[in-house]
């Protein structure tokens, strides 16, 4: 495990960090949270710029219409566009670290050339179509139906917290095509195109007041099978590789955003004065932020250790899922941290006064979805307890 910068990689940096530099501060403001065509706009407009400069699907192969760069760099580059307070690119989020890695992997040669391009260009935005009301954490209990006919899947059933739903052209979706086999066995992974027939898209609204996950009603959609990612029936493993991808390396950007947001805490402690005297000077205060930032550099230490496993060809896999846990209840810590240190300015999402409490607020408000989002905290645990640690399943 080499935890250094070789030249070559510092020249990266530096070769990122002057692009970032140059092209951030021209970018129109973003959007507010609830117009979310105008989010899509702007994340597809950032995806495109990242597309002409090269540095589109940074970690994916150069065969696949990536950029072809090492764990480490990809790592960088990450660092990079946090410490530049670039966008997120939330609308290509599905996309970029879900669907495309997972055709990367899994798909064929002719879904490679398909559908890789457009999502390195900004072109079409993925939505993730994977949990059910009756099947969010034991996602393998899904019942959503596809049955065979023809050339086609016929699709019925439906789909709850679809991400990037209301702006999607595409969906990765699991269906059921075996109802007889065990859970696990038999499920598929499809491309749904999401301009077909029969589907109904109902927006929800969340707590901060966004509309990016959506109900999904589908009523016989025909799905052609060429869309089929890996073989009939083989779907869950295919859909461990998508989990993979998203409870590891796509958390980096997320730690990154944790860390700056708590050096933000801090400097606000020192500014913020509480019964005539700087919250700085509150001993509890000022432990709870040093056990957060040990906690945290401890994720950074660990990503690191991740991105030289996949330097040697490792997937993403139950260290993922490690990290996944630990993070999400820190962030949730970080939450709480920040309304103790903001008091009643914590109740507003506006910001007052030239404090920033509200975006320390909507961060809360966020914070407390990720410990469910990807998989629950539960079930992070049960993956840990039984592929790491090699307990019993309960």
């Amino acid at each position: 495990m080499d935890l250094s910068y070789s030249p070559t990689e510092q020249r990266f940096r530096d070769e990122v960090r002057a692009w970032l530099t140059d092209t951030v501060p021209k970018l129109p403001p973003e959007p507010p949270i609830e117009n979310w065509q105008a989010r899509h706009d702007y994340d597809t407009a950032w995806q495109r710029k990242l597309f002409e400069a090269g540095y589109a699907g940074i970690h994916w192969p150069v065969e696949c219409g990536g950029r072809g760069a090492t764990p480490v760099e990809h790592l960088i580059f990450c660092e990079e566009a946090e410490r530049a307070h670039a966008p997120y690119g939330t609308a290509n989020f599905v996309g970029i670290m879900h669907a495309g890695p997972t055709i990367v992997a899994e798909g064929t040669a002719e879904q490679r050339r398909r559908f890789l391009p457009p999502i390195l260009r900004g072109e079409e935005v993925w939505c993730q179509g994977f949990s059910e009301p009756d099947a969010g954490s034991d996602l393998a209990s899904l019942r959503t139906r596809a049955v065979r006919d023809g050339d086609d899947y016929v699709i019925t059933g439906q789909k709850i917290w679809t991400s990037h739903a209301p702006v999607a052209d595409f969906c990765e979706i699991l269906v059921r095509t075996d109802p007889d086999a065990p859970k696990h066995c038999g499920i598929t992974w499809l491309i749904m195109p999401m301009d077909l027939p029969g589907i109904d898209i109902r927006p929800l609204r969340t707590i901060q007041g966004s509309s990016d996950f959506a109900e999904m009603f589908l009523d016989e959609v025909r799905v052609p099978v060429a869309n089929r990612v890996g073989a009939e029936n083989d779907g869950w493993r295919v859909a461990m590789v998508t989990m993979g991808f998203e409870r590891g390396t796509a958390f980096v950007s997320e730690l990154l955003n944790a860390m700056v947001t708590l050096e933000e805490l801090a400097a606000l402690a020192r500014k913020a004065v509480r019964r005539s005297a700087p919250a700085w000077e509150d001993q509890g205060l000022r432990r709870d932020m040093g056990h957060l930032s040990a906690q945290l550099e401890a994720l950074w230490a660990l990503t690191r250790r991740h991105v030289s496993q996949t330097a040697r060809g490792d997937l993403p896999g139950v260290g993922g899922s490690v990290f996944k846990l630990r993070y999400t209840e820190l962030r949730k810590q970080l939450g709480e941290l920040a309304a103790r240190l903001l008091g009643r300015a914590s109740l507003s999402l506006d910001n007052l006064d030239g404090l920033s409490n509200g975006d320390h607020t909507a961060e809360r408000l966020r914070g407390l979805s990720l410990t469910i989002a990807g998989g629950t905290s539960q079930i992070q645990r049960n993956i840990i307890a039984e592929r790491l640690l090699g307990m019993p399943k309960g």
